[in-house]
């Protein structure tokens, strides 16, 4: 208390030397200064220190937060106050960590008077609301920050429209997959019976369990973020923000692909688009067409995957029954192993086959998560694998093989010896709008992951900042800049960078979903994968054999390019946190959001218990 007086009264006499006390009253610290000793107290118990303290030094204080219709003079001072929510704005947000207060007047009488008394007999209340409080302010490096703000909370959507369970699957169906363009390469690679096998086998050992854990782990953490809070309540928030870093550049790496294929879809009827200014000014123009779209809101986003994922997937449906005639089994079991391109079949099958988890920054946009996220992981999956099989069973059925011709886009030819050049139309038109479909869903998860480590405190707060219609703005803008800087990249190269990173990305998810395990056994889990820590431990070892092995036949260019940017990562969250110490930036904590990491923290322990 008396180093807390000693700052007020610095502050309350350079106002006075100011002469800016008689009009505006001084400038209240109400920041969590190093050295104060209040790093871990509640935001409520520090409004109550402050005003007492306010009380002996004989002046009335304004703090800069609403006052609840009440105001201060001079000779007024507070004896009472009660933290709780602001009320909604104009555009149904709420100010997270505003506070209002309940005003009472008391005479100006001798410093301090019988407000030691009045505060122990608040004492049990001002100790529950510091509890919950407590319980709302992340732990370790971001709970013992240097300053807590009042009013620096993001703010939150709640009256917005959610995310159902419909809109949800195909965005799901969109991050993972789109369709079965691009899964030629498996067979040029491959051949028949290996790229069948692999659509078979991979989802068993990558895809199945990668969608289970982000169905735990999204439905104990519903919040935006994702896999970034997962990772920070499990191994602390610098490996959290390594984890965002790499996710966040592989997801951009990946979007960048989509504007290119799209172009690369109507090459054949619009020849311009090969290349020089026409196709630079048409990937500027259908980039900024589809942030744009973003900008506009995620329930529009989904609606629309929902619309663009059902024009794709007919005109397969389509081909598949007009090829059944023409289908050939055997054709099926060709195989050469000594004539396989191992790399480009691994990396093939891995880029189609994951991004299970990017769903799950999203969580906080869903409605009722609990029940939602797990049924639209369940429904995407079977739509991507059957989306897979049934047209490359169709495919590499009914046509006499020739591997060299299975590159991108050859399904369009499929489709013309198939049904005529009408379904020809139909696939590349489902081709181009498919692209748009994964772009505007990548690029949702990827903004709501940064406005998601915003709210954590990990990113400066203007990220946290929302639109007119409740989207992250400035991280749609981050992520369509990354996406014109990485367009120029190869297909091939692009793939193989962002699978190199996303590996980095998924060891420490299933290092921080056996953490979560072992370290909160009885944690509130609404989605439980069925099985015990051991079974878990042995669910996740084929996936990381997996991981490995696409490391490995990563090319020297693709890993140097890759290390660079994780090194990148490492020195980056060092670097903001002194911006923070140094206050250049503004970061905040969202109070809305709870503590999950039970350590230094009964109360938030208590809180994961079912």
């Amino acid at each position: 208390m008396d180093r807390l007086l000693v700052l007020l009264e610095e502050h309350v006499n350079q106002s006075r030397s100011l002469g800016a006390l008689e009009e505006q009253p001084p400038d209240f610290p109400f920041y969590c200064r190093p050295g104060l000793g209040f790093q871990n107290e509640s935001i409520h118990v520090f409004v109550l220190m402050s005003l007492v303290a306010a009380e002996h030094l004989g002046v009335g204080v304004t703090p800069p937060f609403p006052m609840n219709g009440h105001d201060f003079s001079k000779n007024q001072a507070v004896s009472e106050a009660t933290a709780y929510r602001g009320p909604a704005q104009h555009d149904g947000r709420v100010v997270a960590g505003a506070v209002e207060l309940a005003v009472v007047d008391v005479p100006m009488a001798s410093p301090g008077g019988d407000m030691a008394a009045r505060l122990t007999a608040e004492g049990q209340q001002g100790s529950n609301i510091a509890n919950t409080e407590a319980s709302s302010a992340p732990m370790g490096e971001y709970g013992g920050r240097d300053y807590h703000g009042l009013l620096e909370g993001a703010a939150r959507a709640n009256n917005l429209p959610k995310v159902s369970i419909i809109p949800l699957v195909f965005l799901i169906f969109y991050e993972v997959s789109g369709g079965p363009f691009g899964i030629e390469d498996t067979v040029q690679a491959a051949g028949p019976l290996l790229a069948i096998l692999g659509f078979l086998v991979f989802p068993l050992i990558w895809s199945i369990p990668e969608a289970l854990i982000t169905a735990e782990m999204g439905t104990m953490f519903p919040e935006n973020g994702g896999y970034v809070v997962w990772v920070s309540s499990a191994l602390g928030p610098y490996w959290g923000f390594q984890q965002g870093w790499m996710k966040w550049l592989s997801g951009v790496i990946d979007n960048a692909l989509y504007p290119v294929l799209f172009l690369d879809y109507l090459e054949s009827t619009i020849p311009a688009l090969g290349g020089g200014l026409p196709r630079a000014f048409a990937v500027l123009g259908l980039t900024a067409l589809l942030t744009f779209m973003n900008y506009r809101g995620l329930t529009i986003v989904g609606w629309v995957a929902v619309f663009l994922g059902v024009f794709s997937i007919l005109p397969f449906i389509i081909m598949g029954l007009m090829a059944i005639p023409k289908l050939r089994p055997k054709r099926w079991l060709v195989v050469n192993l000594h004539n396989v391109d191992w790399n480009l079949y691994l990396n093939t099958l891995f880029w189609n086959l994951n991004y299970w988890d990017s769903i799950s920054t999203l969580a906080g946009e869903v409605d009722n998560p609990s029940k939602t996220l797990p049924k639209a992981l369940l429904y995407a999956l079977i739509l991507v694998v059957v989306g897979y099989l049934y047209p490359l069973l169709a495919g590499t059925g009914a046509i006499p093989l020739d591997r060299e011709l299975w590159t991108d886009g050859y399904f369009s030819d499929i489709a013309k010896i198939v049904g005529g050049v009408w379904l020809t139309w139909w696939v590349q038109g489902a081709a181009a709008l498919s692209n748009m479909g994964m772009f505007v869903a990548e690029m949702s998860s990827d903004s709501f992951q940064l406005l998601g480590m915003a709210e954590r405190g990990m990113l400066p707060e203007f990220f946290s900042k929302r639109s007119p219609y409740g989207t992250p703005l400035i991280g749609i803008m981050f992520s369509a800049s990354g996406v014109l800087l990485l367009s120029w990249l190869s297909f091939q190269e692009i793939v193989a960078a962002e699978n190199f990173l996303y590996c980095f990305g998924m060891l420490l998810e299933f290092v921080a979903f056996i953490r979560l395990r072992i370290k909160n056994p009885r944690a509130s889990r609404p989605y439980k994968v069925p099985l015990g820590t051991i079974g878990c431990i042995l669910m996740i070892i084929p996936p990381t054999l997996l991981i490995f092995v696409v490391l490995v036949f990563s090319s020297l260019k693709v890993m140097l390019v890759s290390l660079a940017a994780v090194i990148i990562g490492l020195i980056l969250q060092p670097c903001l946190r002194y911006v923070e110490k140094k206050r250049w930036l503004r970061f905040s904590i969202n109070p809305d959001l709870p503590d999950f990491r039970a350590t230094g923290n009964e109360n938030a322990a208590e809180s994961l218990m079912e």
